[in-house]
């Protein structure tokens, strides 16, 4: 079975890697699917110095690219590629048992416009060039809801900073979380690292966006009486 990539030996990870067993189906979509699949020369294995990439190896084209962080069951990214099939995807989660939730719902779909990479999306941000994502997605991210692990959340400057790099002038960056305390880091960090507020006020977070597709972890947070917040920002 295909596993996540080792970790960079020069930066912590925090988070799941795998949970429950996989259903047998699951595996076979792991094996069969995942490396046809994934960004060419992102990973650690296949480019240890951490060279610079060209993005058009991913699909072989110039076409926009997109970046989903931590994408979960898959649902959204899923949605976004059948939405809009001239875009090229990327979709970064470390937990395998997303990854082969994802896999089943591409099989299903049968889109084509998307790559995987199975583990950190600072991997990714290592070897992108500058300027070269038309728009970006966190949805519900890891909380890290204890006061302590704070930085470990993605909206510190760690990540960030290495987003906005990627990130075209006028780039949207959208995030979506059910946690109050994220949404205030949120909109205390992100406009620092180089973006522009497009919901400035509370009434704005409440209105998901148009094209908007739930997906398992907001279900959950409704069940639950927590409510989802909707934060949009561009690049500057």
């Amino acid at each position: 079975m295909t596993a996540p990539a080792p970790p960079n030996e020069n930066r912590n990870f925090y988070g799941r890697i795998k949970g429950k067993a996989l259903r047998p189906a699951q595996k076979r979509y792991l094996d069969e699917d995942l490396h046809a699949l994934r960004p060419v020369g992102v990973s650690m294995e296949e480019n240890p110095e951490r060279k610079p990439v060209d993005p058009r190896g991913f699909f072989g084209d110039d076409r926009p690219l997109w970046l989903e962080v931590g994408f979960g069951g898959g649902e959204h990214l899923v949605h976004q590629c059948q939405l809009h099939p001239e875009t090229g995807f990327i979709g970064c989660e470390p937990y395998i048992n997303g990854v082969a939730m994802l896999l089943g719902k591409i099989r299903q779909a049968n889109v084509k416009n998307l790559r995987i990479y199975p583990w950190d999306v600072r991997d990714l941000f290592d070897v992108l060039p500058d300027r070269c994502l038309g728009r970006a997605f966190l949805l519900y991210p890891d909380p890290w809801p204890k006061a302590r692990h704070h930085r470990r959340r993605f909206v510190t400057p760690e990540y960030l900073e290495p987003l906005a790099r990627v990130l075209q002038p006028g780039a949207i960056f959208r995030v979506a979380t059910d946690i109050p305390d994220y949404v205030r880091q949120t909109m205390e960090e992100v406009p620092h690292a180089g973006f522009e507020c497009l919901t400035p006020e509370p009434a704005d977070w409440v209105q998901p966006w148009e094209d908007w597709c739930s997906t398992r972890y907001e279900q959950k947070a409704l069940r639950e009486g927590r409510r989802p917040h909707y934060l949009t920002f561009r690049r500057a």
